[in-house]
């Protein structure tokens, strides 16, 4: 299994952790369940039978970040069904939430349990409770109530509340059914297609037109219900497409209403399929098409700020895509080289930035000024891969020094001249074996990820055991916390150093280091914690 894919655990029986002042544990003669938000309660629950196993409408949900807000959590379940209670214990980093049905808890459940949810970056846990119902102390429960009470009156009547004071993160009534999308970090191609299979979760997408603004890839996108618009701003607003890029930024449009003159990959109403394709404007790859309608079934809303789970087949297609279709903001052009200053003059070489900025993308060229040996220009292979190691490694501290990292005027970066020894300050990388990204929808677009304290390994020989790994990677300078070997598959592991600057130095270090055998160690960041 490759480190960009978690699994989810679907556990039960934890629901007895919270038993105290908020929350009353059930005892196993129980048959008639309950959840209450006062502890006073618990004399209710003696008597009755613990329901292992049985789906219930109550979900709990465990590892949650700490300043995670009510309205996130209410968005997991919206693309199920009517959520009709919710249950913070933010103490306990936990929550429960109900549904209106146990069909819309059992599609939740299975949905989860084939892709992991993540709110702000971190994977949490959803499970079946052991209780039947939800039934909340409004007292306690205040700000949840509210929250729930919004998303509750935009769901059915679309009309604010009254007498009702919301939270500031609670939901406001949709004021259009055009939802304004821009896509950043658009590291694939991302169709009007994509986008529809995407927002038809949360009901019918009647008309989308996209275009190129800013340099950035922009969508209408128009809704039969303003009511299914604000469910899918709250559900994807901040959310990424594929794993660590195309994040969706999501706005109401001033528009209540979208004009669509032709059906091609720019613009569709598909209200009217009559409508001509356009002079010059070729409809969407057939064979790309077909490779995202295949995966319809699969593309569905985890939690906020994690990948929508567009398979591999059909991100692969998606990066095929790239070179092949005319996507408005995507371009092998763009923007390729990379200004990078305040680098340790005394460290820095061509191959040390060509293997830490190959992590984001295929470095070219690399060019340590000759007057200014603390900056250097950086050719990636386009545009995107330039974008994307700017917004991942500006910030970062290689060899002790933080680094900044900006778009140069640049268009390449030039090799010195023929019979001028320039110190070894200029390499071309253009051939080099050790790209990352050269085939096109390589499992390796899928773990892009932050620089982090974790590092993945693969490519490890039988003979080489955990000691000699941890010696390795100690010897860079830094302290290896933690170790674990890949239960199924020994070639891969997971290695933790003590600090992101540590792991950055590890794999300058040890990326491509020759273990024997023929096996040269690949590194890479992950995204997981040991």
């Amino acid at each position: 299994m490759s480190d960009g894919n978690m699994f989810c655990f679907l556990q039960r029986g934890s629901d007895e952790l919270l038993s105290g002042s908020v929350l009353s544990s059930p005892n196993s003669n129980m048959s008639s369940m309950v959840v209450t938000a006062n502890g006073n309660d618990s004399k209710k629950f003696k008597g009755e039978d613990k329901m292992d196993g049985a789906p219930s409408r109550v979900l709990h949900i465990r590892k949650l970040p700490g300043e995670v807000t009510e309205t996130e959590v209410i968005a997991l379940g919206l693309p199920f069904g009517k959520v009709t209670n919710i249950l913070m214990l933010k103490g306990k980093n936990q929550a429960f939430l109900e549904l209106a049905t146990e069909e819309a808890a059992i599609t939740m459940v299975n949905y989860y349990s084939a892709v992991t949810p993540h709110l702000r970056n971190q994977p949490i846990y959803i499970q079946y409770s052991n209780h039947k119902e939800l039934k909340t102390d409004n007292t306690l429960n205040q700000r949840a109530q509210a929250v729930l009470q919004a998303v509750t009156a935009v769901q059915t009547a679309n009309t604010p509340l009254s007498g009702t004071t919301v939270s500031e993160s609670a939901v406001t009534p949709a004021q259009s059914p055009v939802l304004r999308i821009i896509i950043d970090n658009m590291y694939y191609p991302v169709t009007l297609d994509v986008l529809h299979q995407i927002f038809s979760k949360f009901g019918a997408v009647l008309k989308i037109i996209t275009f190129t603004k800013n340099n950035q890839f922009q969508a209408l996108l128009q809704y039969g219900d303003p009511v299914n618009a604000q469910q899918a701003k709250l559900a994807l607003d901040g959310q990424n497409i594929y794993n660590a890029c195309c994040t969706l930024r999501i706005d109401f449009s001033k528009l209540v209403n979208l004009n669509v003159k032709y059906n091609n990959d720019k613009s569709r109403d598909y209200t009217r399929p009559d409508l001509p394709s356009g002079d010059g404007q070729p409809a969407l790859d057939p064979a790309i098409a077909a490779a995202f309608a295949k995966e319809t079934s699969l593309l569905a809303v985890p939690g906020a700020l994690s990948p929508l789970a567009i398979p591999n087949a059909a991100a692969a297609a998606a990066a095929a895509a790239a070179g092949r279709v005319g996507m408005p903001g995507v371009s092998a052009g763009g923007n390729t080289v990379l200004l990078v200053s305040n680098l340790n003059e005394e460290m820095v070489t061509p191959q040390s930035l060509f293997t830490l900025f190959g992590v984001y993308g295929d470095v070219q060229r690399v060019k340590i000024l000759y007057n200014k040996k603390d900056s250097a220009l950086i050719q990636m292979a386009d545009g995107n891969q330039s974008q994307l190691a700017m917004n991942h490694l500006n910030g970062q501290k290689m060899y002790g020094k933080i680094i900044r990292v900006t778009l140069s005027k640049h268009q390449t970066v030039q090799l010195p001249r023929e019979g001028l020894d320039d110190q070894g300050l200029t390499k071309d990388f253009g051939n080099s074996p050790l790209h990352r990204f050269k085939k096109p929808g390589s499992k390796n677009f899928q773990n892009i990820f932050p620089p982090s304290a974790t590092l993945h390994l693969s490519n490890i020989p039988p003979s080489v055991a955990e000691e000699d790994l941890r010696t390795l990677f100690a010897n860079t300078g830094g302290t290896v916390k933690a170790f674990k070997f890949f239960q199924r598959d020994h070639k891969m592991a997971l290695l933790q150093m003590a600090t992101v600057e540590e792991a950055i130095q590890a794999l300058i270090d040890l990326h491509n280091y020759n273990l024997g055998e023929n096996h040269h160690l690949r590194v890479s960041f992950s995204k997981s914690t040991i």
